[in-house]
């Protein structure tokens, strides 16, 4: 049938026969997949003013897909540096989580004309509870109050179309060991 067309276009014009012949004989183009960033509008049913929304990057949102998550503290979402830095993980969260795949690092936000990325990895202890509930860092050094910095790891995506809200609580360096809420980043698997 396209060649029948093709050929039909040929001799009415050359030109124009070459021009739409790609167009014809190409495949259709897929649909554009989410992008791994949080959406401008996000709707909560219970809004709390403590709430903090955190950025975050995911190298893909699919279910089962491998993926790089880039779990974001930027200069402006914290006030003190970072001594122990707590991700409380929901309990329904059914990926693996290894400490040898994560890593904290000082990192690029990504654009239209970069990606996101590690720039230097911190050195750091990264710890997990048993039941998968908690990841707990402590790097070398405190993280200094600037520059953005990330939590990096590489995962296989969870199951299923769910939405996951990880929570970030900060201990600063000074005499009262505490850790206090940073925020939370909402993310969404497709």
């Amino acid at each position: 049938m396209l060649r029948k067309l093709l050929l039909r276009l040929l001799p009415a014009g050359t030109i124009a026969g070459l021009v739409l012949a790609p167009a014809l004989i190409a495949p259709q183009a897929s649909s554009v997949r989410a992008q791994g960033t949080p959406g401008l509008i996000e709707f909560r049913w219970d809004s709390d003013r403590e709430y903090r929304k955190l950025y975050y990057y995911l190298t893909s949102t699919l279910p089962d897909e491998r993926s790089t998550w880039y779990l974001t503290l930027r200069a402006k979402d914290r006030k003190t540096a970072i001594l122990k830095l707590t991700v409380t993980v929901p309990d329904y969260f059914d990926s693996k989580l290894k400490p040898e795949r994560m890593a904290v690092c000082r990192m690029s936000k990504g654009g239209m004309m970069h990606r996101t990325k590690c720039l230097e990895e911190i050195p750091a202890t990264i710890e997990i509870n048993e039941q998968q509930t908690a990841i707990e860092v402590f790097p070398e050094q405190p993280i200094p109050m600037e520059g953005d910095y990330a939590l990096r790891i590489k995962l296989f995506n969870p199951e299923g179309r769910r939405m996951y809200q990880l929570n970030a609580l900060i201990q600063a360096p000074g005499d009262v060991p505490m850790s206090g809420y940073a925020g939370s980043w909402l993310i969404d698997m497709d």
